[in-house]
C-alpha cells in the first residue's frame, strides 16, 4: 500500500474522529471528573472497542451487521440506551449532596464502560464498511490492506483522543476538591454524555 493512499485515508477519517460523539464525550467526562488516569483508561477502552471492530471486519463477521438494517439498528439503540444510562447516573450523582470523598473507580470499570461505549457506536462499523473499502485495491492482499488501514485509524484515535483527554484532565487537576466541585464536574460530565446519547440517537 502506497503512502499517498494512507495519507488520503487519514485525511478522510481524522475529521470523523474529531467530530464530537459518544467516544470523545466519554473520554472528556472521565478526564474532567477523574483526571488524567481516568482519561487514559477511557481511551484504552475506546481503542479496544475499535480493535474488536477491526478483528470482526477481518473475519467478515461484521459484514452481516452492515447488510442487516435490523441488527445495525439494534446495536445503535443499545448504544444509545447505554450512553443515556451513564448520563443519568452521573446527573443523579451530581444532584445529591454528600460528604465529600475521593472515590477510586476501578480500572476494569472505566475500561469496561469505555469499551461498550465504543463497541456499540455505529461509527466504527461505518468506518470499516463505508469508508475503508474505498481505499483497498483488489490487485493486492485485501486482508493486509485492511489491517494497515485499521491500524492507521486506531493510531489516529489514540493520538487525538489522548490529547483531548489530557486537556480535560488538566482542568480536573486545577480544581480544589470539594463536594460542590464534584457536583459541578459530574453535572457537566453528565450533560456531555446526554448530548452524546442524543447525537447517537439522531445519527
Amino acid at each position: 500500500m502506497d503512502l499517498q493512499t494512507l495519507l488520503l485515508f487519514s485525511a478522510t477519517v481524522i475529521p470523523l474522529i474529531c467530530t464530537p460523539g459518544p467516544d470523545i464525550l466519554f473520554i472528556s467526562s472521565q478526564g474532567l471528573s477523574g483526571g488524567i488516569s481516568a482519561a487514559w483508561k477511557a481511551n484504552l477502552g475506546i481503542i479496544l472497542g475499535y480493535v474488536t471492530h477491526a478483528i470482526l471486519a477481518a473475519l467478515g463477521l461484521a459484514a452481516i451487521v452492515a447488510t442487516s438494517p435490523i441488527i445495525f439498528q439494534t446495536i445503535k439503540w443499545v448504544g444509545v440506551a447505554y450512553v443515556a444510562y451513564l448520563a443519568v447516573r452521573m446527573l443523579l450523582s451530581a444532584m445529591k449532596s454528600r460528604k465529600f470523598q475521593i472515590n477510586v473507580v476501578s480500572t476494569q470499570a472505566v475500561i469496561g464502560k469505555a469499551f461498550l461505549t465504543s463497541f456499540l457506536n455505529p461509527k466504527g462499523l461505518l468506518v470499516y464498511f463505508a469508508i475503508l473499502p474505498n481505499f483497498i485495491h483488489v490487485s493486492e492482499s485485501v486482508a493486509i490492506q485492511s489491517l494497515i488501514l485499521s491500524a492507521t485509524f486506531i493510531t489516529s484515535c489514540i493520538i487525538i483522543y489522548g490529547a483531548i483527554g489530557m486537556i480535560f484532565a488538566s482542568m480536573h487537576n486545577r480544581q480544589q476538591y470539594s463536594d460542590k466541585k464534584r457536583r459541578i464536574t459530574e453535572g457537566v460530565a453528565g450533560g456531555m454524555l446526554t448530548f452524546a446519547a442524543i447525537g447517537l440517537a439522531s445519527s
